[in-house]
């Protein structure tokens, strides 16, 4: 599914200029629509939508927090066949969703962000954009950017990787084209994707006579995956049944809250969850020293909860070796371990993250002082007011920004409820005619204080453990450290008191009317 692509002037002038094309930027989209702000343009480098779940199309890719409540509220969706859906579902969930929002001929695909500037004297976004027709600029009075934290692939910075001869690839830019059978295969990574690629390699490769290793850093908690097919009946029953849908979303909700206490008040509430870790290596392990590896040595919860059913008996099975001694180096042909072992490698897949504490879309936003999103958190730190928006950038909204992610439950309800607060900033804007919009620095300074002072009690903090979640300071600019009804809370009603507003500059039609 893509626009059609119509020539276009040089410079286009629109109130919403938005980024991203994933749940967020059709989320915004959809919301400025339906409050009568359908004055926008929708730019994505990539031709579809979808975001993360157009871009990681790994074996086995699926979500997992059940798709009840990873799914726009606005916009249920009875015909999911499995609690946690697949990648091919979810992406295809969002395309019918934009399809069917009437705001398609608003987005514009295959077209990248250059750069971001706040003109000052204007009150405007100069934003410039390449795409299909070249170069062009869009003035616009908010720029709302949905690019997101998961969409930036990052690679390890291992010693001669670059010269390694066989195919490598980065998880989220699977390489389907590559044949596997009977190949000698090496997963770098053991987190959230690697766990769902690991079986299907390990079930192609038994197939085909192929070895697969899999290197570990550090072991992750993996719980059970309760994971089941919606029969039939269930789905028409989900279709036509009043206020069956809102009722599984809200058991599963509130299900999904139960896991707060444990990750921001006092860790041994987890105790369950940690027996049903153990559990799930004892049931899917029976050798003890592969026991031992995959077993944590921190609180659970101080990296991501995986699921999985079917990793532990992935590890154990014939034709996989799990390495955790360090990587040294990758030569032509192989990966070299610090005890000096080489092992022979025709194809890697390096299964290791994405750039989480440094956007790389914070680079090309430069704000009122003439200086990027980028060089100004790296003074002081990713940081921002409700998550949203930063002082020195006027009229700029940052969706799935600093400090929203989450450890339990689903990024959509942070979405619409950060969408919530920037349509009302946008009331606010037209209620009042201003110009521009920014957060007092003092607001956004108390807002992230608070945040790091109850960060220190969580077990992101406390768990004895090293994750993505935390930048190069040791600080957590990525979680939430709260309830989603806290944050629901303090994003429903937007709030100018705590703003340095701009009135708009008259212009001379103005002064001749």
């Amino acid at each position: 599914m893509s626009a059609t692509v119509r020539p276009t002037p040089a410079e286009r002038h629109v109130d919403h200029l938005i980024v991203g094309a994933g749940f967020a930027g059709l989320c915004a989209a959809i919301r400025l629509q339906e409050d009568g702000e359908g004055d926008f343009l929708v730019v994505e480098k990539a031709g579809d939508v979808g975001g993360t779940w157009r871009d990681n199309t790994y074996p086995g890719a699926a979500c997992d927090v059940p798709s009840q409540l990873y799914s726009f509220s606005f916009a249920p969706n009875p015909d999911w066949s499995m609690s946690f859906s697949p990648q091919p579902e979810i992406w295809a969930y969002l395309r019918r969703v934009a399809r069917e929002s009437g705001t398609l001929d608003r987005f514009v695909f295959d077209t990248r962000l250059e750069d971001a500037t706040w003109d000052d004297a204007s009150q405007r976004w100069r934003s410039r954009v390449r795409g299909p027709d070249g170069e062009r600029t869009i003035v616009s009075t908010t720029l709302v950017v949905g690019a997101g934290g998961l969409s930036e692939p990052k690679l390890p910075a291992i010693e001669g990787i670059e010269s390694f001869q066989g195919e490598l690839f980065h998880s989220a830019r699977w390489d389907h084209d590559v044949d596997l059978a009977g190949k000698r295969v090496a997963v770098i990574g053991t987190g959230a994707s690697a766990i769902q690629i690991v079986p299907e390699l390990q079930r192609t490769l038994e197939a085909t006579g192929g070895h697969l290793d899999v290197y570990q850093r550090t072991a992750p908690w993996v719980i059970p995956r309760r994971d089941r097919r919606y029969p039939r009946w269930e789905r028409a029953a989900l279709r036509h049944v009043p206020g069956l849908r809102r009722l599984y979303r809200t058991a599963i909700y509130w299900g999904r809250e139960t896991y707060v206490p444990a990750f921001t008040l006092q860790p041994k509430i987890a105790a369950p969850a940690r027996r049903a870790a153990l559990a799930n290596i004892a049931r899917g392990i029976s050798d003890p020293e592969l026991r031992a590896k995959v077993t944590p040595h921190y609180e659970i919860g101080c990296k991501r909860i995986l699921i999985s059913n079917t990793y532990y008996p992935a590890l154990a099975a014939d034709g996989v070796e799990l390495v955790t001694d360090p990587i040294a180096k990758v030569t032509g042909d192989a990966v070299v371990t610090a005890d000096g072992v080489e092992r022979p490698v025709d194809v890697l897949v390096v299964a290791t993250g994405f750039y989480t504490t440094e956007l790389p879309i914070t680079e090309h936003v430069t704000g009122r002082d003439g200086r990027t999103l980028a060089q100004v958190w790296r003074e002081s730190g990713m940081a921002a007011y409700k998550g949203t928006t930063v002082p020195g950038f006027p009229n700029y909204f940052m969706l799935v920004g600093p400090n929203t992610g989450l450890g339990h439950s689903s990024m959509v309800f942070v979405i619409e409820s950060q969408v919530e607060y920037l349509c009302g900033a946008v009331r606010a804007i037209r209620r009042g005619a201003y110009a521009a919009i920014e957060p007092r620095r003092d607001a956004h300074d108390a807002w992230n204080q608070d945040l790091q002072r109850r960060m220190r009690r969580t077990v992101w903090s406390t768990g004895g453990c090293s994750s993505w979640y935390l930048d190069e300071h040791g600080r957590n600019t990525t979680l939430w450290p709260r309830s989603t009804v806290t944050l629901r809370r303090r994003l429903a009603r937007f709030d100018t008191d705590a703003y340095d507003l701009r009135a708009a500059v008259p212009t001379r039609e103005d002064a001749h009317a």
